[in-house]
């Protein structure tokens, strides 16, 4: 039975990407493990079907803790058993790549976002550089590489000279129940899961809520700005209508997200990491049967065309975020056919249909 050590640089709980694919692959007969760190806040670790471990480190933030995860898991691989390392974005790549090499295992590269173009890197251009060298120094000759849209895919193809496998980060199927029937009265609830960072479009959105009666927005996650946010709906005078729900786990967040009405996924052009960007909330909006709205970029355009499950907007502003929502909310026609082009989209776009890709690509590895 092949081994497998899967490193990412989270503390395992909310991967919901990282639980589908370790879970696909154990069921498929490979002995698998999945390596991150621990964390001030980490809830103990889910029982799943593979193996988990974190790793205790000195540092939580900046330079020194990249630095200390690097060394700490180029030595946690160098002592353990394994004949693939499958590294998760260019943070744990170096060690796997390195590793690997020594040992002459197989690496396997998953980029679940273009690293070097993330907005936190945008007003720093000497951590982008030193990202860039090491990016040029692991991804150039790598045999297997995955990522999870064709537009990273063709740039990292043209950039590296690599081949990168497609494996979109979709759901499980799950049952959606029948179309909700709203009371008249009823709120009409928008949802946000995911990291509250820079360039999300969460502070348009709160400020958009100034312009809508009878609306609620639902923040699911923490981040960044999470302080900031708050502070934001309060001094906006919206805080009634946005509630901080916190993080919550995977398998209570597809209930939640189902009770919604629309749900938000919104983007600044901030890097190209974004403008790329192929946003597992959008496919989770679908799997449960709900209609949402997203930028006006290559992917959801691509996407939108083949399924029409989006309403896409071009600029990230207050104004069309809140236009975008009355109109939805007014032209019931509209949006009950959005809902129902969801579930049938949803047959196709989840997990069952989508790791078939990752296992062939497994099966290759031999």
């Amino acid at each position: 039975m092949k081994r497998i050590i899967c490193t990412v640089s989270n503390d395992l709980t909310y991967d919901q990407r990282m639980i589908r694919i370790c879970t696909s692959l154990a069921s498929a007969g490979y002995e698998v493990q999945l390596v991150g760190r621990e964390l001030p806040s980490s809830r103990p670790i889910a029982l799943q079907s593979f193996a988990q471990k974190r790793l205790r480190l000195l540092f939580k933030s900046g330079k020194f803790f990249y630095l200390e995860l690097n060394l700490r898991l180029f030595f946690f691989l160098l002592f353990s058993r394994f004949d693939i390392v499958y590294s998760v974005d260019l943070d744990t790549l170096l060690p796997g790549r390195a590793v690997a090499a020594l040992r002459r295992k197989t690496c396997v590269f998953d980029a679940h976002e273009y690293f070097t173009e993330v907005p936190e890197l945008s007003d720093r251009p000497f951590t982008k550089k030193v990202w860039e060298m090491a990016a040029r120094l692991a991804v150039p000759g790598l045999r297997y590489a995955i990522t999870v849209c064709d537009s990273l895919a063709n740039v990292f193809h043209k950039r590296y000279g690599v081949h990168f496998a497609v494996v979109r980060n979709v759901p499980l199927v799950r049952q959606v129940d029948a179309l909700r029937v709203r009371k008249p009265d009823a709120s009409f609830i928008l949802i946000y899961q995911g990291a509250l960072n820079d360039g999300r479009g969460l502070e348009e959105s709160i400020l958009a809520m100034k312009m809508l009666e009878g609306v609620e927005l639902w923040i699911c996650g923490e981040g960044d700005l999470s302080d900031k946010l708050r502070d934001l709906a309060l001094k906006s005078g919206v805080a009634p209508q946005v509630k901080f729900l916190g993080k919550i786990r995977p398998a209570e967040l597809a209930g939640l997200t189902s009770l919604a009405d629309l749900g938000l996924n919104l983007l600044k052009n901030k890097g190209l990491n974004y403008y790329y960007s192929l946003a597992n909330k959008a496919f989770d909006y679908i799997q449960a049967g709900l209609p949402s709205i997203n930028m006006a970029f290559p992917e959801y355009l691509r996407l939108n065309q083949e399924f029409d499950v989006f309403y896409l907007i071009e600029e990230l502003e207050p104004r069309q975020i809140a236009e975008a929502v009355a109109l939805l909310r007014s032209d019931k026609i509209r949006y009950e056919n959005m809902a129902i082009r969801c579930r049938e989209a949803a047959k196709t776009l989840n997990w069952q249909v989508e790791s078939k890709k990752l296992l062939e690509l497994f099966q290759k590895i031999g």
